[in-house]
Formats: C-alpha cells, sequence, structure tokens
C-alpha cells in the first residue's frame, strides 16, 4: 500500500475541485475517445489534464520543435526563439493567467505545450507551401486535379491535431488518446471553421460550431501575446529594428511613461530592451486578466450562475473573446502587431530564408511524389497499413513505375502522407534531406530510415 503522504487521483481532484473557480473545467469531467489502460499500474496520482501534459511532453513530435524555426533560422545563433521555446512561453503566459483567474492551470499547460506540434519547419512559410501544393497553386509541384479535389488543404492547427490523434505512436492505437478538452484547445489555439477541408481523424468531442472553453481560450491570447513580444525582442536582438523606433509605439510609450525616470535615465540599452518587452508582457496580461473578469462576471450575473454544475450547463454559451483584451487596449496591440510585421518579419534576412523554405519544402514534396520510392520505408508501410497499398519495396521493378502511376499519383491519401511527413520535419532534418536528394555529395547519409 503507498503511504498516507501520498495524495492519490480522489484526492487530488477534491483539492482541484476546491481551488478552482465555478467557471473552470474540472478534471473529474473530462472525456476521451478510448479507456486509458493501466498497464499494470496500481496506484493512481495523476489527474487527467496532468496525464495529458505528460504524454505531450514524451511525445517525439514534441522534441523535433527545437530544430523548428519560430521566425529567425534556430541554428545561425544560439539565442533566437525555436518552436520549442516558443511552446513554453505560451505555456508559462497561459498559467500566469490560469491562475490568476483560478482557471484549471494543467488543461491550460497542456493545451500550450500541444499547440504547434503540426507546425512544419521554416515558421509559417513551410505552412503556407504546403497549402499551396494541396490546392494545385505551386509552380514546382503539380498534383492532379483529382488529387486537389479530395485531398484537403494545410492549416498548422489542425495539424497539430491530426499528430496528437494518429501520427504520434506509442501505445497500441494510433495517436495520443488525449482528452477532447486538450484536443479542442489545441485545434482552437487559431482559426477555425465548423466545416474545413482538412482530414481530421475524428471530430467527435471538438465541439466545431462553438466557441473554445476558458482555459482554451486563454492558451489562444498567451500564443498571441508570446509571439509579438518575443518575436520584436528577437527581432531587436538581431538589429533587425531599432529601438529608438519601436519607443514610439503607442503601447511602448505607454510603458515608458509608467516607468518614468527608470527607464529614460537607464544607459544600457540591452536594460532598456528588457525593461520595455517585460513591461509589454506584464501591460497585456494584466490587461486580459481584468477585461476577462469583467466579462466572466457580466456572463455569470445575466445567466445567474452561482455554482460550478450550472455554469457547465451554460459554458457554451460563453462568447469566443472572453478571454481577450479590452477594447482600449486592443488597438495597441493591432498597432503592435502591424510593427512587428513590417519591420521584423518583412526583414530582408526574414525573407531570404522564407526564400530558401520554400525551395527546400517544394522540392521535398516533388521528389517524394514524383517517386515514392525517395520516402523513408516507414512512410511506403504507412501506405500499405493505411490506404491498403502494396509496399512498393516488396514489388518486382517492372512493376513499381505502374504500381505508382495507378494507385499513388491518383490517391489524396498519399499526398496527405507526404504532407504529413514533410509536416512533421524540423528545419535541419529537412535541409539534410534537401540536400541528399538535390545536392548530392560523397560525405552525405542518409538519415531517413532512423528519423
Amino acid at each position: 500500500m503507498p503511504s498516507s503522504l501520498i495524495a492519490d487521483r480522489a484526492a487530488l481532484e477534491a483539492a482541484e475541485a476546491e481551488r478552482l473557480a465555478i467557471f473552470a473545467c474540472r478534471s473529474t469531467e473530462a472525456t476521451r475517445r478510448l479507456p486509458v489502460a493501466d498497464e499494470g499500474r496500481h496506484f493512481d496520482y495523476r489527474l487527467s489534464f496532468q496525464r495529458d501534459r505528460d504524454r505531450i511532453l514524451h511525445s517525439r513530435a514534441f522534441r523535433r520543435l527545437k530544430h523548428k524555426t519560430q521566425v529567425f533560422v534556430p541554428h545561425l545563433a544560439d539565442h533566437q526563439r525555436t518552436r520549442l521555446t516558443h511552446t513554453l512561453e505560451v505555456g508559462q503566459i497561459g498559467r500566469t493567467i490560469a491562475r490568476a483567474l483560478r482557471l484549471n492551470e494543467d488543461l491550460v499547460e497542456a493545451i500550450a505545450l500541444g499547440h504547434d506540434l503540426g507546425h512544419t519547419a521554416f515558421g509559417h512559410t513551410g505552412e503556407s507551401v504546403l497549402k499551396e501544393i494541396l490546392a494545385g497553386e505551386n509552380e514546382v509541384v503539380r498534383l492532379p486535379p483529382v488529387v486537389v479535389r479530395q485531398v484537403g488543404t494545410f492549416k498548422h492547427n489542425y495539424q497539430s491535431l491530426r499528430v496528437v490523434d494518429l501520427l504520434e505512436r506509442r501505445y497500441a492505437h494510433p495517436g495520443l488518446n488525449l482528452t477532447d478538452e486538450v484536443r479542442e484547445g489545441i485545434l482552437k489555439h487559431t482559426g477555425w471553421k465548423k466545416s474545413f477541408p482538412f482530414p481530421l481523424p475524428d471530430e467527435a468531442g471538438l465541439h466545431l460550431g462553438e466557441p473554445c472553453h476558458l482555459e482554451g481560450q486563454v492558451v489562444a491570447v498567451a500564443d498571441e501575446i508570446a509571439q509579438q513580444t518575443h518575436d520584436l525582442e528577437d527581432g531587436l536582438r538581431a538589429g533587425s529594428v531599432a529601438l529608438e523606433k519601436v519607443e514610439r509605439l503607442g503601447i511602448s510609450r505607454a510603458i515608458i511613461d509608467r516607468l518614468g525616470a527608470e527607464y529614460r535615465q537607464e544607459t544600457s540599452r540591452w536594460v532598456r530592451q528588457s525593461l520595455l518587452i517585460r513591461g509589454i508582457i506584464h501591460l497585456l496580461v494584466t490587461d486580459v486578466l481584468s477585461a476577462s473578469a469583467t466579462r466572466i462576471e457580466r456572463f455569470l450575473a445575466r445567466h445567474g450562475i452561482t455554482s460550478h454544475e450550472a455554469f457547465a450547463a451554460s459554458s457554451r454559451q460563453l462568447g469566443g473573446n472572453t478571454i481577450w483584451f479590452s477594447r482600449a487596449t486592443e488597438p495597441l496591440y493591432a498597432d503592435l502587431k502591424i510593427f512587428i510585421y513590417q519591420f521584423i518579419i518583412n526583414h530582408p534576412h526574414v525573407n531570404r530564408q522564407d526564400w530558401r523554405a520554400r525551395r527546400v519544402i517544394a522540392g521535398l514534396f516533388r521528389a517524394f511524389w514524383v517517386n515514392p520510392l525517395n520516402l523513408p520505408s516507414y512512410v511506403l508501410l504507412r501506405a500499405k497499413e493505411e490506404l491498403g497499398f502494396p509496399y512498393l519495396r516488396d514489388l518486382p521493378l517492372d512493376s513499381v513505375i505502374d504500381e505508382i502511376t495507378a494507385r499513388y499519383h491518383a490517391s489524396p491519401g498519399f499526398a496527405r502522407l507526404v504532407a504529413d511527413h514533410i509536416a512533421g520535419m524540423s528545419d535541419r532534418f529537412a535541409l539534410e534531406e534537401y540536400a541528399s536528394l538535390e545536392q548530392p555529395g560523397p560525405d552525405q547519409r542518409f538519415a531517413g530510415e532512423v528519423r
């Protein structure tokens, strides 16, 4: 028997219910598509969303985020954000908001850690190239019209859900078997539609026609705050924009006026820069907390809600921007976002890496589509398992081309497998694969089989 000093799941659930606000999600209400196998465990000391967080942390897709670009190429310097550090920063800001509002921190953290698992290499450029290819709009890869009509599109939040529902393989079943609450938050951390041409493995539990729960909304706004403020900091450190220009922004002037002499008399440029970034984050988070609390209070009063049970019965009537900025601060945030796009996202250094990224992603797709034998064996085995195609490496050589033409090149499912494979690549892996296919040399190796 475990020690009486150790809290079991029942004790943890009771403590959670005690500390959470009436409008927070409870672990006891979590639902999954499949039961969690006990795997010989005799003692359970994790809550449902805590288990989801752990499953995401141990996934291969999460580890690959360390080599995926946020804005600046990570392998060219040590201090720029990667997709992994961005994810951790979203989790930190999200937990801060959740704790202050007494929302479910475990749920927020699990969503935050999983929200960008479907992001491609090279940031949003990789995402846009895959979208173009699947739409038949890329000049390098021309998919047959029959494939284009059926394959659907590409969007990273949908791909994140595809990763956790299908592509991760750690159990006897495909995917990580996360709770529906985490799955919904992952999908809805950015824009989604009820009817969207993307092949989700399972739409059950996602409430596609409704706004996300409050914890999911927390991650969405934390993602915005982390992305803009940290892209700004990376851009300042890279010299993409002068601090003096940033200081003229409305949101910067508000911070500088509040800090007064502490800011104006500081002689170190790096300290002033850090003061400004921290001040912007504090202003935005504080504003979100204040504005969101007001909206929640109004919702509870309007519906006469005084208990968690009553809230749960009406929670889907909440607006999608319940957790968001105030009307006064939203224009300041919008100006910041426009500024970052103009001076950082659209900077020549970023544009050059985006140009290279387009060539790499399109070149890889073309190589894998034109000759599927260029793919690693595990992708071809997926085609056998999921599409029912013959395994190409088992076929007689004189029948391979006919099989590719007749089945693979007529299959939207195979185009999706190629998109899955490329979307999962880190920047470094994509560059290595591109070099091995397009710029061969005697010292190169094929890393695809060991990935």
